[in-house]
């Protein structure tokens, strides 16, 4: 039976993370297609070569700091129980990338190649997953602190916080260091829209997103025994919601409409094992109408190019979540309980606090010795010619 067992969760957790490995797909997708056409194969080529260089910057560094595992042994070692511990790196190396994937989004269009690789390495090899430690795996002695304090520890059962805030507040230093794209803001106040260039490709990626989510969500559970159906209910509910909000207040935006579910995923990872469907619709409600209302407010009025409105949709809507789980997964709103809006709010609070301070040091350092931005002369030629030297549809003819 215990072969059975560990053979079990080996394959859950397997599937799990390539669910979540799919999920990549999604963020390039939904970056494809909200970007402008002669941006389109940077998108594609940044998301997979940043999750190349997030597999090394986490195997050899990231992992080891968040667990204190490595995996300097041999072969024969690491393949014991079904080879578990490869694979459960395997899935948490998915969450750990999502870091750059979530960044790659609000930096588009003018942010150089290069650089944003080294940010890539430095965030997912140290940054990360020093908070990671810290709400995952009782580092520093924090957690302990917390229920100390308030009764109950921080409690982020899929990365609301750890993953989505931690990413969307990391991207918000890198977006204001970098400045808008050129043409996007006149001196004289007006804006200049940037339309999406494909609206199918927006929408295939929020729905290989929304897909992918009920393994990042259902599959946290990690072992088979604690497979939660209330998880993926959760998860629908919350999908639903933000779905919903988005496509009412965004008055039809197809954009918006897409973004809705996606906002209401992230608000639901946190406490989608202990919240009542009600309570998770509700916040998936509150997370889609919350990223309409700041993604057009950052926009407009602050006039920060966010592109793909990362810091509203990841950054606010994980922290949206983190404090929710603390509302909605209380017995007095129908949940399980075990939790405490005190415990909650400290834990976001310092999730948010180590991504912007990280978020800073990173670009700001980058900014200051190599620079981190495209020149005027690359950003109008477009990053598919000026980088990859090529275009998403090529038209010419072929030549010797």
């Amino acid at each position: 039976m215990e072969i059975l067992k560990s053979g079990s969760d080996a394959l859950f957790i397997l599937l799990g993370a390539i669910m979540v490995l799919a999920m990549h797909a999604g963020f390039a997708f939904l970056e494809l297609g909200t970007v402008r056409k002669k941006n389109q194969v940077n998108a594609l080529v940044k998301i997979l070569v940043d999750f190349a260089v997030s597999t090394i910057a986490y195997f050899f560094i990231g992992y080891s700091i968040a667990y204190g595992v490595n995996f300097f042994s041999g072969a024969e070692l690491l393949a014991e129980k079904n080879g578990y511990e490869l694979v459960k790196f395997f899935f948490l190396l998915t969450f750990a990338a999502a870091i750059p994937a979530i960044i790659s989004g609000g930096i588009a269009e003018r942010a150089k190649f290069n650089p944003q690789l080294i940010a890539t390495f430095v965030l997912v090899g140290f940054v990360y997953p020093f908070f990671e430690g810290i709400a995952w795996n009782q580092h520093y002695g924090i957690q302990a602190w917390i229920k100390g304090l308030t009764g109950e520890e921080f409690h982020d059962f899929a990365g609301s916080v750890v993953v989505h805030a931690v990413g969307g507040w990391i991207a918000l230093p890198a977006v204001i260091l970098l400045g808008a794209r050129r043409g996007r803001y006149t001196k004289e106040g007006q804006i200049s829209a940037h339309p999406p260039s494909s609206i199918p490709f927006l929408a295939l990626g929020a729905w290989i997103l929304a897909v992918g989510w009920f393994g990042f969500n259902v599959m946290s559970a990690q072992t088979i025994d604690k497979i939660s159906g209330l998880v993926a209910l959760n998860s629908l509910m919350a999908m639903v919601g933000g779905t919903l909000a988005a496509w009412v207040i965004g008055r039809n935006d197809p954009g918006f409409a897409y973004n809705g579910p996606l906002a209401g995923l992230v608000a639901v990872c946190a406490g989608s094992d202990l919240m009542h469907p009600v309570g998770a619709l509700f916040v998936g409600l509150v997370a889609g109408a919350l990223f309409v209302y700041m993604f057009t407010l950052v926009q407009n009025r602050w006039k920060l190019d966010d592109v793909l409105g990362v810091w509203p949709l990841h950054g606010l809507c994980g922290l949206w979540g983190g404090l929710a789980a603390g509302i909605f997964g209380t017995k007095a709103l129908g949940g399980i309980g075990g939790i405490t809006f005190t415990g909650q709010l400290i834990g976001s609070l310092m999730g948010v606090g180590i991504a912007l301070v990280g978020g800073f040091v990173v670009y700001g350092a980058l900014k200051a010795i190599i620079g981190i931005r495209m020149s005027h002369e690359e950003e109008f030629e477009g990053a598919d010619l000026s980088v990859h030297r090529i275009s998403s549809t090529p038209d010419r003819e072929p030549n010797w």
